[in-house]
């Protein structure tokens, strides 16, 4: 997993993934978003739309991600465009957690 880009929009901070979100490269995502929250950035956009693969621990980082920002009445939203990722969440109940978005500009704008 690597961070391919990260920018604001508005009052959102949108931050791309790519590769592997497990265990691997979980612990470098839980990293940049306790930076940016730390920072005083509380409404968060993860774009996962270069995410191959994800497990149980990249969902638990977003997870605490959304937990982390929601302290601080802040935000987490999900940018998945792709059925298969996407197809993740669904079946662990996590759309009903997350707002799930097709692109940034529909996650940033609603």
């Amino acid at each position: 997993m690597h961070l391919t880009q990260a920018f604001r929009e508005g009052p959102w901070w949108v931050t791309a993934v790519a590769g592997e979100l497990d265990v691997v490269g979980g612990p470098e995502l839980r990293q940049h978003v306790m930076a940016q929250v730390n920072q005083g950035s509380h409404r968060l956009v993860l774009d996962l739309s270069g995410v191959d693969f994800i497990d149980s621990f990249g969902l638990g980082v977003i997870v605490g991600a959304l937990k982390r920002t929601r302290l601080l009445d802040g935000d987490l939203r999900i940018v998945v465009p792709g059925p298969r990722i996407r197809r993740v969440f669904e079946v662990c109940d996590l759309d009903r957690v997350f707002e799930l978005h097709r692109t940034v500009q529909e996650a940033v704008s609603v």
